[in-house]
């Protein structure tokens, strides 16, 4: 899962990598070009909830290629990825204004026949999980 934050002013965002407990085969990092692939730059912490998780801040209107490491040199993709090639995830960061980012999050709450899971936090929003569309 990836949780994206709300662009600021400079137009940097927050991405939050969160796995869950049973994803995580030891220690583990957030590798990708934004910290020049450095396996010591964003390791995964425990959070309270369970899961291990780390945030980078990344431009908003980039692209962002990234694989987890895991100890014994052990690369994983995340799922959450908008797509994949031969250096791992891809991860489109759209540039939004505030009131974008606003708009978007007050319609997603409004959407029928979805299922959400909303970050209520402070740095954003976990991208929409929809579920199946009720029969009539």
């Amino acid at each position: 899962m990836i949780i994206t934050g709300m662009p600021d002013e400079n137009g940097q965002v927050e991405l939050t990598f969160v796995l869950r407990a049973d994803e995580v085969p030891g220690p583990t990092s957030v590798v990708g070009d934004f910290n020049g692939w450095d396996p010591y730059a964003h390791p995964l912490r425990p959070a309270e909830d369970g899961t291990w998780r780390v945030t980078a801040t990344v431009p908003a209107d980039r692209e962002v290629t990234f694989r987890y490491l895991a100890d014994g040199g052990v690369w994983f993709d995340d799922s959450a990825a908008d797509r994949y090639d031969e250096h791992g995830g891809h991860l489109t960061v759209e540039r939004l204004s505030r009131g974008a980012w606003a708009q978007e999050e007050a319609e997603l709450a409004t959407c029928p026949g979805a299922l959400h899971a909303m970050d209520l936090g402070p740095i954003g929003f976990e991208r929409p999980t929809f579920g199946p569309v009720p029969s009539v």
